[in-house]
């Protein structure tokens, strides 16, 4: 243990014996309260170096340290060397003024020297309500991002979602059949693969009471009002959630933005110019058995659709060109098998993958 004032007294000490090497000096808690405050062996682990004694070392060393200063109150040398140290008053009364000085900051260091750190968490989609294993990433991810902005890194806590997709078509189709069982057809078929929680109904209800019965046709139009209406309602609850737990995010990135900005076309012509890509049976396909994995994967199916591994290395992409420096992911467990594609991904276009902790 380095106590800074009392270390800097005895390494003054060391040099008017002829020492300049001090990594050995060390002070801890003695066995018992009656040896003092603090003990230091170094004079035995000086002995061979001086050819002295340890006790002849040690009385040097506390001849060359005045107790007369605000620090030490007294010393002794104990058996063969050890040095005891009883500390002042007016050392303990310094410190405890220096822990009310720091009030807050109390604790916080600057090992992180501001380097940039992407916590991405809870990330749920917008198609429904949180549930408990989006508390635990809620409560994991903010920890994280707590422990490493309280140790002096630049961080940036991100959700990741998606607004758009089949899961939102299903959202729509979902809120608008509830809406059509409870103002003019209660039999009107719910979607085979629609949302069934009981939040559904209380949308469907929001809804009649804002738009009465003018949505019944069957259109675009209409379903899009759905749409919109049930990922707006879902985010005010999952925003409101995360409020109730104080977590806070700094950035809200919407997947959607991956195409609409063109990040995903570009990057399937950069795979493709690598020769990491093919296309197969109408599908494109990553060639993940050139970049060390064991199988290839489909990253767009024939019907035009991405999996989630080409949004995903995108996204993962972004993060790296937006300059972070360490990257953490809180994921579910339905992304585990996603995981390995994604760094062999950022890998093979060029960043460092060991960047990124999931």
């Amino acid at each position: 243990m380095k106590h800074s004032e009392i270390f800097e007294l005895f390494k003054e000490s060391l040099n008017k014996i002829g020492i300049s090497d001090f990594s050995g000096l060390f002070f801890e808690p003695p066995k018992s309260d009656e040896f003092g405050d603090l003990t230091t062996n170094i004079a035995f682990k000086l002995s061979k170096e001086l050819k002295k004694s340890p006790k002849e070392i040690a009385t040097e060393i506390i001849s060359h340290i005045s107790t007369e200063n605000s620090t030490i109150a007294s010393m002794n040398i104990a058996g063969a060397g050890f040095i005891n140290l009883f500390l002042s008053d007016d050392y303990y009364f310094n410190k405890y003024n220096d822990l009310i000085d720091k009030g807050d900051d109390l604790g916080k260091s600057n090992i992180g020297e501001n380097k940039k750190v992407n916590v991405e968490y809870v990330s749920a989609n917008p198609t429904g309500l949180l549930h408990p294993g989006h508390g635990r990433n809620a409560a994991i991810g903010d920890s994280l991002a707590n422990i490493f902005s309280w140790c002096g890194y630049d961080v940036t806590r991100e959700y990741y979602f998606n607004n758009s997709g089949n899961q939102m078509n299903n959202l729509a189709k979902s809120i608008y059949a509830r809406y059509m069982q409870q103002t003019v057809d209660k039999d009107f078929p719910f979607p085979e693969d629609g949302y069934h929680g009981e939040y559904i109904r209380e949308i469907a209800n929001e809804l009649i009471e804002k738009y009465s019965n003018t949505l019944v046709e069957n259109n675009e139009d209409n379903l899009s009002i759905c749409r919109k209406f049930g990922e707006e309602w879902n985010f005010g609850k999952i925003k409101s959630t995360l409020e109730k737990l104080n977590v806070q995010h700094d950035v809200f990135y919407n997947e959607d933005s991956l195409y609409s900005e063109g990040k995903i076309s570009n990057l399937l012509s950069e795979l493709k110019e690598k020769e990491l890509s093919y296309e197969k049976d109408g599908a494109v396909w990553m060639s993940f058995s050139k970049i060390g994995l064991k199988d290839d994967r489909v990253i767009v199916k024939s019907s035009g659709e991405p999996t989630y591994r080409l949004p995903d290395i995108a996204y993962h992409r972004e993060k790296f060109r937006r300059g972070f420096d360490i990257l953490i992911d809180i994921f579910g467990s339905d992304h585990i098998a996603t995981i390995p594609d994604v760094l062999a991904g950022v890998s093979a276009l060029g960043f460092d993958k060991d960047k990124v902790k999931v």
